[in-house]
């Protein structure tokens, strides 16, 4: 049998030090490169064409649902797993919707990580038990908004209290977008100003 290729995608060493040394132990999965930003991942990956890619959710140039969107262009057939020590992040959830295969958390113990990549390389969804315990409300609360994933992520980036220039930084946007989505996400709530819209969504139970 063939080794299916994987790549790593953290920005800390330690996390993909410790990834090559798990996979250099199972002969069923071969690292074939690793990087350690979004913008990295999406050179790397239409280089390399990795089965299976295994990625921080928090990077330091983008936010993990843009980086599954990208490289869903770029290699569809690539697997993506996200990889992240926040298990209550609600990132997941978008990165669950841009198309990831799975979430596990970084905790998880060695043999458990190599089973639940293969799992996922045989075509399984899978997402630790741990992680968003209460997605299904979470998804059916934005279903029932309106709102699209990137007007909700601008709008709870907004109510941790980040200004437009900040959201723009920390999602790769530009501010006029991050302004058009935030006012799109005020008009589908009915709000007048970003307090009242963060004060509605939290009652919708999005935040």
């Amino acid at each position: 049998m063939t080794a299916a290729s994987v790549m790593v995608v953290d920005d800390h060493p330690v996390v993909r030090d410790g990834v090559t040394l798990l996979l250099r132990s199972d002969p069923t999965l071969r690292l074939v490169g690793a990087a350690e930003s979004g913008r990295a991942a999406l050179v790397r990956v239409a280089e390399l064409r990795p089965d299976l890619i295994l990625l921080d959710l928090r990077l330091p140039d983008m936010l993990a649902p843009e980086v599954i969107a990208a490289l869903r262009q770029i290699h569809p057939g690539g697997r993506i797993v996200v990889f992240t020590a926040h298990g209550d992040h609600q990132g997941l959830c978008a990165a669950l919707d841009a198309g990831a295969n799975g979430c596990l958390l970084k905790d998880v113990a060695g043999t458990d990580l190599v089973s639940a990549l293969r799992r996922v390389l045989r075509g399984e969804r899978v997402v630790d038990p741990r992680i968003l315990p209460d997605q299904g409300q979470q998804s059916d609360a934005l279903a029932r908004s309106g709102l699209t994933r990137r007007e909700y992520e601008v709008l709870r980036l907004a109510a941790q209290g980040q200004t437009n220039p900040e959201i723009a930084e920390t999602t790769g946007l530009t501010r006029n977008t991050v302004k058009t989505y935030l006012q799109s996400a005020l008009h589908k709530l009915g709000a007048r100003n970003r307090v009242e819209a963060i004060g509605k969504a939290s009652e919708a139970g999005l935040l």
